[in-house]
């Protein structure tokens, strides 16, 4: 065997020696780590559903838990525990003629984790009695959703949202057709949005704006 061949094979086995060394450093570089973080508050069932959320919403509801630890939780239980759905049956619309669209307006998307689809319309029925509906909904479910009627025609934040909002009580499902009856005292004049708001966390979760 001559000298180059010798020393080809020592360097061989030099390299597959510092190989097996360094294997840690670079390791990584081959091999995929899979982290599925436990988010604290919910139950293995809630746990398996929050890993299964887009990882946008995901790494979302990470910085909000680094924020504020008890509005996460809340939201994560209440995203993860499934839609709750308004059954069509007892939702129709009344059964009256010529009823009068005061005003209407789409759901909107705030953030990866708010948002709701669907139209809110207002209607004049025949006998004075007024009836918001809302139909082909669904908003992303969270704690304490109140239906509520704004001054401001796009809030975004509690400060827009203000004190001197319309509460029509609580969100009935997070999905499906569903009504609310309206005073009929108010001035629609003075309200121009209808707004799904989480009351204990005052947050805004979707607008429909009224034309």
């Amino acid at each position: 065997m001559n000298n180059r061949i010798r020393l080809f094979l020592i360097l061989i086995g030099a390299a597959a020696v510092a190989a097996v060394f360094t294997f840690p450093l670079w390791r990584p570089l081959l091999v995929d780590d899979t982290v599925n973080e436990v988010f604290p508050g919910l139950t293995g069932e809630q746990q398996t559903a929050f890993i299964n959320l887009p990882a946008e919403q995901q790494a979302a509801m990470q910085a909000t838990l680094q924020a504020n630890p008890t509005q996460a939780v809340e939201m994560a239980r209440a995203m993860t525990s499934g839609d709750q759905i308004v059954s069509a049956a007892e939702q129709e619309m009344p059964q009256m003629s010529d009823p009068r669209v005061i005003g209407q307006g789409n759901f909107n998307q705030i953030d990866i984790i708010h948002g709701g689809t669907g139209t809110a319309t207002l209607y004049e029925l025949p006998d004075g009695s007024r009836v918001l509906r809302f139909e082909n909904f669904r908003v992303t479910n969270g704690p304490e959703l109140h239906v509520i009627l704004t001054r401001n025609d796009n809030p975004l934040t509690p400060e827009d949202v203000g004190t001197d909002y319309i509460d029509l009580g609580p969100l009935k499902g997070n999905v499906g057709n569903q009504n609310y009856n309206v005073p009929s005292e108010i001035d629609f004049s003075q309200y121009q949005a209808v707004v799904i708001y989480c009351l204990p966390f005052r947050v805004v979760f979707s607008v429909a704006t009224l034309f």
